[in-house]
């Protein structure tokens, strides 16, 4: 299970202000920051840029790869600003990403097969509204990948994310779980071994007490490890989280078990 760092986010006002004024010097250190802490993949969330897409995205881009290796996902609404970003990338960037939305299936899915890049596909309806269960979520599968052959990019460029739903959500407990499920059962339904990612920060969307949440996250990660994921987009700072993967991906290798291997150490609170 891969690592990827969601702490490059244009919400950040540190970020923000570094991306309005052109400045590469926060940007460069948050991505240092980030892999130092363990990420393998770094996030670049820059949100709708409405002004000066292209330029702000491809600033971001060039900034990171500046000083960092690690593969980027590019991750915004805008395909002018993704296309930016995929012209300036000079190492690996994943499209993050589009869903059965018309004007996503328009503009944003072909850019996978021009640069010939991983994208990663929501499991949402047309309108945007999560479906209700694992059954409507794997009926939507098929049709993403449906959209996917017509488009005629190669099957292992696809990664499904099921979408996290909130806890906080009337049904979130209930969506949650169907995601386990979905997760075990996409390879079969869709006939390869597709990849999948999950945004494990959405689980603890909205108002509650940071140290729960954290274990909320900790908790439900093991659980996604188990069935199936290949990519877990967390914040990079929650360094007891990162312990967890780190010991998941421990558990399921199939190398003999080492455990300078496991990166980090876990809080005793946290088994209390």
């Amino acid at each position: 299970m891969i690592v990827v760092a969601d702490n490059m986010q244009i919400t950040n006002r540190i970020i923000g202000k570094a991306v309005n004024e052109m400045n590469p010097g926060p940007i460069q250190e948050m991505a240092k920051k980030c892999e130092a802490a363990g990420a393998e993949m770094l996030d670049i969330n820059s949100g709708p840029l409405s002004r000066d897409p292209e330029k702000k995205m491809a600033f971001l881009v060039e900034s990171v790869q500046d000083v960092s290796d690690l593969p980027l996902l590019i991750d915004t609404a805008n395909p002018r600003a993704i296309e930016a970003g995929l012209r300036t990338n000079r190492k690996t960037a994943i499209i993050n990403g589009f869903s059965l939305e018309p004007a996503k299936l328009e503009s944003i899915l072909p850019l996978a097969k021009k640069f010939q890049a991983d994208i990663i596909g929501y499991l949402l309806y047309p309108d945007s509204h999560v479906p209700a269960d694992g059954a409507e979520r794997l009926s939507v599968a098929v049709e993403l990948y449906g959209e996917f052959q017509k488009a005629g990019i190669d099957p292992e460029r696809l990664i499904i994310d099921p979408v996290v739903a909130p806890i906080a959500w009337p049904d979130g407990n209930f969506q949650n779980m169907e995601i386990l499920s979905v997760l075990c059962q996409l390879p079969e339904l869709l006939g390869f071994p597709v990849k999948t990612i999950a945004g494990l920060s959405n689980l603890t969307t909205g108002q509650g007490p940071g140290e729960k949440k954290r274990l909320l996250e900790k908790a439900y990660l093991p659980m996604l490890a188990a069935s199936g994921l290949n990519m877990a987009l967390l914040n990079i700072f929650h360094h007891e989280t990162v312990s967890v993967a780190s010991a998941c991906n421990s558990l399921m290798s199939q190398k003999m078990f080492v455990y300078e291997e496991i990166r980090g150490e876990i809080n005793p609170a946290f088994f209390c």
